[in-house]
């Protein structure tokens, strides 16, 4: 009997171990997972997406379809979370000196410098190969233009170097309405380019109002980003000279005849209400960043219901959809 109680004990202290081995190895699965997914920055990557979308709507002049939208979309977003991973790769060393950055997989020790690098490089071979053959070669080789301006003329380039990093750097994140026009027609237009040109226009005073309120983070990494090399005053007013670019860009598209009237409205509204803003910032002192985060918050919903808006005055003039 004992020895039966021995091998019963025996084998529950064993049953025991390997149900605790394998919690161990899902806990490092699911940590690794959110590792991954931290490193292609999905919430940048999903505004990027609904870029690519709407501008597959406008081109469409309708619902793309479905297969056409997983496909192009699964692509870009293979895209450019592996220009993301690479970006984390190579601008390790400034994470770890920012307060904002500093527990990101790879400054934090949790994932290796050459993983994040593989796994960016991975990813967009597979967008390549998957855009080129489900999609289209022109929405393969936009997506993959997008990802080298990101890796090579932003990351490796501009951001280190200039205070127009985020002003020539932009282009990169203005690539995704380019790649999802180009899916639905398999050729660019004069309004795949205003969308260009809205994304384009908007980054500077997105980013720099951001900026404006972590400046300390940058000049403590030495990142030569506008408020920190030019200061404050001279930040402020580029951006609200970018913004009033961007209201005229951004009403061409209705004026154009691509969209209608409701998406008129809200763009000019819109357009109006980030132009304030900035203007808004030109009286805040320099020391102060309470208009500087809340013009940030600002451009995300200036950008969310421009291209909200495009979409559902497109749906709205095709009611049978």
């Amino acid at each position: 009997m004992a020895t039966a109680k021995g091998r019963t004990g025996s084998g529950w202290m064993l049953g025991e171990g390997v149900a605790a081995a394998e919690g161990r190895w899902l806990a490092q699965v699911a940590a690794t997972l959110q590792d991954a997914l931290v490193l292609v920055k999905p919430r940048i990557m999903a505004l990027l997406l609904i870029t690519a979308y709407c501008a597959m709507v406008v081109a469409a002049q309708g619902l793309p379809p479905l297969g056409l939208t997983v496909s192009a979309l699964g692509g870009l977003a293979l895209s450019v979370g592996g220009a993301h991973a690479v970006n984390m790769w190579f601008d390790a060393d400034i994470d770890g000196l920012m307060e904002r950055t500093r527990r990101r997989p790879i400054p934090a020790g949790r994932v290796a410098p050459e993983r994040a690098l593989w796994l960016g490089v991975g990813l967009q071979a597979i967008s390549f190969v998957w855009l080129w053959t489900r999609v289209g070669a022109l929405a393969a080789l936009l997506s993959f233009a997008g990802y080298l301006y990101y890796v090579l003329v932003y990351t490796m380039w501009l951001k280190r170097y200039t205070p127009q990093n985020i002003v020539i750097g932009g282009g990169a994140g203005a690539f995704p309405p380019l790649v999802g026009w180009a899916a639905v027609t398999g050729h660019l237009a004069l309004p795949a380019i205003i969308l260009f040109l809205i994304v384009f226009l908007w980054t500077p005073p997105h980013f720099w109002a951001l900026a404006l309120y972590r400046q300390e983070d940058y000049r403590r990494a030495g990142v030569p980003m506008m408020p920190v090399t030019a200061g404050a005053r001279a930040t402020k007013r580029q951006m609200l000279g970018y913004a009033a670019s961007l209201l005229p860009v951004s009403l061409g598209l209705g004026l154009g005849h691509w969209v209608g009237p409701l998406y008129l409205m809200v763009a000019g509204a819109s357009g109006a209400a980030l132009l304030l803003a900035c203007i808004r910032l030109l009286g805040e002192p320099d020391g102060e960043v309470k208009v500087a985060r809340g013009t940030f918050f600002l451009s995300l919903w200036y950008l969310t219901a421009v291209f909200a808006a495009m979409v559902i005055d497109v749906l709205l003039h095709h009611p049978g959809l």
